[in-house]
C-alpha cells in the first residue's frame, strides 16, 4: 500500500506542476525563435526559441547540482 500512496502523490504532483505550467505558459513574452503562425480562426504557436532556451538553463543547472556532489 505504501508504494500506491507514492505512486499517488507524484502523480499528483506531476498534475499539479502541469496545471501551472498551463497557467504561466501564456504569460510568458515570445523571445525571437518563437514560430507563431496566425490564420483565420486558428493560431499555433511553437516556442522553439524558449525551448531551446529553457533547455540550456535546466542543463547548466542539472549540472551544477550533480557536480557538487
Amino acid at each position: 500500500m505504501k508504494q500506491i500512496g507514492i505512486l499517488f502523490l507524484i502523480f499528483s504532483l506531476f498534475l499539479f506542476l502541469i496545471g501551472v505550467l498551463l497557467i504561466i505558459l501564456p504569460q510568458i513574452p515570445r523571445i525571437p525563435g518563437d514560430i507563431v503562425i496566425k490564420k483565420k480562426g486558428f493560431t499555433l504557436i511553437f516556442p522553439l526559441g524558449t525551448s531551446i532556451l529553457l533547455s540550456i538553463i535546466l542543463a547548466l543547472v542539472l549540472n551544477l547540482i550533480f557536480r557538487s556532489k
